[in-house]
């Protein structure tokens, strides 16, 4: 599990082909890497991912073909952002994000609003119905409230240190983004249709 709350970002230096998908080298930036170990999960843009091989400052992972089939961005090189899995003990200041991508969604507008940014994405059809106003969702793994929807398009707010402090800042309109919607609408969902 981790809160989508961005530790630092990284870049996916090497691509390789590999049996089932591909092979990423990520340089890891800040991210501090001391006690992370091969078998760790990090959230890479959303998608948790495990830790193949570790350096001192970067680590490996390999991607799935089905990972890459709903996702976005982890298929060339470029920043990403970085979140290590979170610990029980530790404190959730996002939301709890399972690091399941559901979809990728497209940008479709991305202004200026004051000092911070409007976000407006089109959620991929089957997943807009788990999105609501003031509920929660994650954009390429950071934790963000829902200002409004509309159909499949949702809105969110980037204040100046989610700019500063993600790969957010470089969007732009067409480009794809990874989506995980808040788990607690997937079991409320599952629990009115056993009714």
């Amino acid at each position: 599990m981790f809160t989508g709350i961005i530790a630092a970002v990284g870049k996916i230096s090497r691509i390789e082909p590999a049996k089932g998908g591909l092979h990423l080298a990520i340089d890891a930036g800040a991210l501090g890497l001391s006690d992370v170990k091969v078998g760790d999960s990090v959230a890479v843009n959303g998608a948790c991912l495990t830790v193949v091989k570790r350096g001192k400052k970067s680590f490996d992972v390999d991607v799935s073909r089905e990972t890459l089939r709903c996702t976005a961005g982890l298929d060339k090189p470029g920043e990403v952002n970085l979140e290590r899995a979170l610990r029980l003990s530790g404190r959730l200041d996002g939301h709890l994000v399972s690091g399941h991508v559901d979809g990728a969604g497209k940008v479709t507008r991305f202004d200026a609003a004051g000092g911070s940014r409007l976000l407006r994405v089109r959620a991929p059809a089957g997943l807009a119905r788990y999105i609501a106003r003031k509920g929660s969702i994650a954009v390429h793994g950071v934790s963000l409230t829902v200002n409004a929807v509309r159909g499949a398009e949702f809105e969110v707010n980037l204040i100046p240190h989610t700019l500063a402090a993600t790969t957010l800042r470089h969007l732009r309109v067409g480009d794809r983004v990874n989506l995980e919607v808040d788990p607690l609408a997937r079991y409320a969902e599952r629990l009115l249709r056993r009714r």
